[in-house]
């Protein structure tokens, strides 16, 4: 397990993860983007309502996510058992 400190959003955080330094560099990113498209100077609400926000706005696209991959994945499904029946049909056929 590879180990990272990180300063992000002004808060440094250390922990330990399977995943590649990349992966990580790209979650910063995205976290700190999403932040920034989020705060606006002046405005009266706390970093901890921000961050909720950017929670739940990552949240949102998780599920969204998820919904379209087990979708994508029953597809794949249906799709592989008419191949497969097609595969049956042709090899009867052949008898």
């Amino acid at each position: 397990m590879r180990s990272f400190t990180l300063k992000i959003l002004g808060t440094e955080v250390s922990f330990k993860s399977e995943t590649d330094h990349d992966t990580v560099e790209r979650a910063k990113i995205l976290v700190e983007d999403r932040y920034s498209a989020l705060y606006s100077p002046g405005m009266p609400i706390s970093k901890e309502k921000l961050l909720t926000f950017l929670v739940l706005g990552l949240a949102d696209d998780y599920l969204q996510t998820s919904d379209k991959l087990l979708a994508l994945e029953q597809r794949l499904e249906r799709l592989a058992t008419r191949v497969e029946s097609c595969a049956d049909n042709d090899a009867a056929s052949q008898e």
